[in-house]
């Protein structure tokens, strides 16, 4: 089968962040720092990673830090220059995106992840594109979008990256009902946003990265509210499962951090740490000792 290049990665980043007051109270969430790189470095790495030569953001009122993030910086390249840290000028230059690679749309009311891919649709045109949650951040020895981009070479049609969670949690997710179980990859024949336990398919849930076909756009034209009283992505997914080209999940490998709660972040925060050569034997050591002062005090 052969399928077109997914060259277009579309990032919703028109959230408030309200879980994360007050710190986003003047600084966009995505731009909030997971060691040493904000959360919309990790989601820009992965897609480059992928293939993705546009980026599509979905933006709002009060982001203007994460346009500056991907622009140049003239004086402080030059003071870096000056003071021949090289090294660090090396850094920045995965912060800067070439003109014209980059491009913002504004979502100007809160109407859910299906409008801010909506909002997209002029620039993403009759073509099949990436769609990339921030809050998600994947650790995979292989980047997860690139996974998927390599399977979907094989299925074409819709894909959603999925993981097992238990059934306490599948009113958490988008849940998918599936059809045929490849392992990896499975076939999907209908998806249910947020279902209570009870009613819930599977335990596979979708996260925040997606491959996707232009007629979820056309469905997305409907603008039929969802779950939540707002325009789900999932719903408009869910009607490609009849179609001749299908909706696939795959069961990505790596481990995915919900960094859009403060546990996840926590999370995501110390096993990234951890990971680090240059100080993770001393932050796991810290670690350790917290530990078990901790135990002693109890």
């Amino acid at each position: 089968m052969k399928t077109r290049k997914i060259t277009k990665a579309v990032f919703p980043v028109a959230g408030l962040g309200t879980r994360f007051l007050p710190a986003t109270k003047s600084i966009p969430k995505e731009i909030m720092t997971l060691v040493d790189r904000p959360l919309i470095q990790y989601a820009i790495d992965e897609a480059r990673a992928a293939g993705i030569k546009e980026f599509i953001f979905v933006t709002s009122r009060g982001k203007s830090a994460l346009e500056d993030y991907f622009d140049h910086a003239p004086e402080l390249e030059s003071a870096l220059r000056k003071s021949g840290k090289d090294d660090l000028l090396e850094i920045l230059k995965d912060t800067n995106m070439d003109s014209g690679a980059i491009a913002y749309v504004r979502q100007n009311r809160p109407m859910g992840l299906g409008h801010a891919v909506w909002c997209a649709r002029r620039l993403i045109g009759n073509e099949p594109f990436a769609v990339l949650l921030p809050d998600d951040v994947i650790a995979a020895e292989r980047p997860c979008l690139q996974q998927m981009v390599e399977a979907h070479a094989e299925t074409g049609g819709c894909m959603v990256a999925a993981m097992e969670v238990t059934p306490a949690r599948t009113s958490s997710y988008g849940i998918l009902d599936i059809g045929e179980d490849g392992g990896a990859i499975v076939k999907v024949k209908g998806m249910v946003e947020k279902p209570k336990p009870q009613d819930a398919p599977s335990n596979l849930a979708v996260i925040g990265r997606y491959i996707l076909t232009p007629k979820v756009l056309t469905n997305l034209n409907r603008m039929k509210q969802g779950a939540g009283g707002e325009i789900q992505l999932t719903d408009a997914i869910a009607e490609e499962t009849g179609s001749k080209s299908g909706v696939y999940g795959l069961r990505f490998r790596g481990q995915r951090y919900d960094c859009g709660s403060k546990i996840g972040f926590l999370q995501a925060t110390v096993a990234f740490g951890l990971s680090r050569p240059e100080f993770g034997a001393e932050f796991a050591s810290f670690l350790q000792e917290t530990m078990a002062m901790q135990k002693a005090a109890q």
